[in-house]
């Protein structure tokens, strides 16, 4: 008799894990990396500088998406750069204590940004793949979920966890304390290759050829037509009559606060006499980190259902305003110096909140500008503007600080919120967009 095949697991056995593993190693390279060259003892400039680079991989992984396509299957990739980014994270705690850190960290960190963002790709890809319409829709808020507590346990948790390992073994330094961190993240994620090797379906559509068989001709024709078809799409992007407009929102939007969340570690960090908060790391991965995450999850959601309810045409201009005001917090931080972790993470959750209300406006406005034809092929592309828009002020904010002091940068910093809302008044909403009336036509 011939054996049945076996149910697909379900979802639920690797959608939580597999989009916990998504976020951790942006985590790592966003923030995490930020908070450990504070502690060796980089100065902001180069941590803004060097750290900002990280944001390339982002930035230009439309670029080779379709490999992910034409190579392989996205089960297979998934695999792949779990086990990569295990060893990445590995690779960080062995050259740590090397004679230049620095330089040695920035280097496995780079492979480790690679590895994430193309892990992305095929994460997505793969969940498009292995799930049926209905179940994709039912699960984007566990993806979701579970992507802000990978946010929550590398920002709150694993920050936390340093401080403690310096505090319990003196002995140890922030070296060790980081050694010890980024070995116990390259664990994890060999243990996520190892589960998810067991637990993530086959979907038919990613099954692996017979061992032996060629690639038939069709299928070296369709992947030359995806690669013209790749070129179309960027150029049909770059053809909307409004580009301008579009690529000015999606560069400018978060102008301001590019450059302030590099520098809101480093500031909380800091001693009173250097003009910081002089926070510990367990009181920053309490603030910003745990508190901090659950703000900016609150404001996500609370900017979601507003838009759902009213239409991003008649929220923008608010969302933007209560995205930026609360810039002018770090403002007072500076100019008091606070020695209360109560206030700091009051004012910390406040921007937090803020700025994921403000967000929740930027990501439908990307949906609006892809919808058609090449909806997931232009989102991603506007993923990549989004993640330029990040990187290259990010960049020189430290600079800026070294030269103004944290004062006049948080100062400049809300001055430079004044593109923004240049972009918003040039940028045309459709009328309506975002409304459940609209959405569920």
């Amino acid at each position: 008799m011939t054996a049945l095949p076996s149910p697909p697991p379900s979802p639920w056995r690797w959608i939580p894990t597999l989009y916990f593993g998504q976020g951790l190693p942006y985590v790592v390279v966003m923030t995490l990396a930020v908070v450990m060259y504070k502690n060796l003892g980089v100065s902001n400039t180069e941590i803004a500088l060097l750290t900002g680079w990280l944001y390339l991989p982002w930035v230009i992984k439309p670029l080779w998406s379709p490999l992910v396509e034409l190579l392989g299957t996205p089960r297979r990739w998934v695999l792949a750069m779990q086990w990569l980014i295990g060893a990445a994270l590995g690779g960080v705690a062995l050259v740590l204590p090397g004679p230049e850190p620095v330089r040695a960290t920035l280097a496995v960190l780079w492979l480790l940004a690679f590895a994430s963002a193309t892990h992305d790709i095929a994460a997505d890809g793969f969940y498009l793949q292995a799930l049926r319409p209905r179940q994709r829709a039912a699960f984007v808020g566990v993806r979701s979920t579970c992507y802000r507590l990978a946010m929550i346990a590398g920002q709150g948790g694993l920050i936390a966890l340093a401080g403690w390992w310096q505090q319990q073994q003196p002995g140890l330094g922030a070296a060790g304390a980081w050694v010890r961190v980024f070995g116990l993240l390259g664990a994890l994620f060999v243990l996520l290759a190892l589960l998810h090797t067991l637990s993530l379906p086959r979907p038919v559509a990613g099954a692996p050829a017979p061992a032996g068989a060629s690639v038939p001709a069709p299928t070296r024709r369709r992947a030359g037509e995806l690669r013209r078809d790749f070129v179309a799409v960027f150029a049909a992007f770059l053809r909307r009559p409004d580009i301008g407009r579009v690529l000015a929102f999606l560069l400018l939007y978060r102008f301001a606060e590019a450059q302030l969340l590099k520098l809101v570690a480093p500031f909380a960090l800091d001693a009173a006499s250097a003009g910081g908060l002089g926070l510990s790391n367990q009181q920053l991965g309490l603030a910003y980190g745990t508190l901090g995450v659950a703000a900016l999850t609150a404001g996500g959601l609370l900017g979601g259902w507003v838009i759902s309810r009213r239409g991003l045409d008649r929220l923008l201009w608010p969302m933007v305003v209560c995205m930026h005001l609360p810039n002018l917090l770090f403002v007072a931080l500076a100019l008091w110096q606070p020695t209360q972790l109560g206030w700091i993470s009051a004012a910390l959750m406040a921007e937090q909140f803020g700025y994921g209300f403000g967000f929740a406006a930027y990501m439908v406005f990307m949906m609006m500008v892809a919808e058609g034809p090449h909806q997931t092929a232009h989102y991603a592309i506007c993923t990549g503007f989004m993640a330029l828009g990040m990187m290259l002020p990010g960049m020189a904010a430290g600079w800026l600080q070294s030269q103004l002091g944290y004062t006049g940068f948080f100062v400049w910093v809300c001055v430079a919120t004044i593109p923004s809302f240049v972009a918003v008044a040039a940028v045309r909403i459709r009328p309506g967009y975002g409304r459940e009336a609209e959405t569920e036509l």
